[in-house]
């Protein structure tokens, strides 16, 4: 039998399996080049207000500044993706996105008796724990005096 495909108890017709362990590749030299750079562009991106009008006269307009911020942020954002990583993580939110539709979300109801319920058992823990703390303390004053 092979590593990605099952048999079926009933008909013993094989079944793709759809949660295979994903192989993880290690990054090649041009992802850690893509990786600087992107991170030269989000730095960039944090000193342009302060820095480029500076050096740059059209930039002592705001909207231009935020432009350049947006540009690299996109920029570094695009480079990322580029990487064996951020596919990989381009592919983790995709797999969310469908484990969320999968979800059973609870009723209006639902959700105010276990709010209650949660709140109950929080105010009886607080009690609780204020009467050892009472007692404690004025076990500590009877002993210490």
């Amino acid at each position: 039998m092979s590593n990605d495909k099952t048999r079926d108890a009933t008909s013993g017709a094989a079944i793709p399996q759809r949660n295979n362990p994903v192989d993880v590749k290690t990054g090649s030299p041009l992802d850690v080049i893509l990786w600087v750079i992107a991170l030269i562009l989000l730095g960039g991106a944090l000193m342009v207000n302060q820095y480029l009008p500076a050096y740059w006269a059209p930039a002592n307009d705001i909207w231009v500044r935020v432009g350049v911020i947006l540009a690299c942020i996109v920029g570094a954002l695009g480079l990322l993706y580029a990487t064996h990583q951020g596919k990989g993580f381009v592919r983790l939110l995709k797999d969310a996105r469908i484990e969320l539709r999968r979800v059973t979300w609870p009723t209006k109801q639902e959700t105010v008796t276990t709010s209650w319920q949660v709140l109950l058992v929080v105010i009886i823990a607080a009690i609780v724990l204020w009467c050892f703390d009472y007692v404690l303390g004025w076990l500590m004053k009877f002993i210490i005096g």
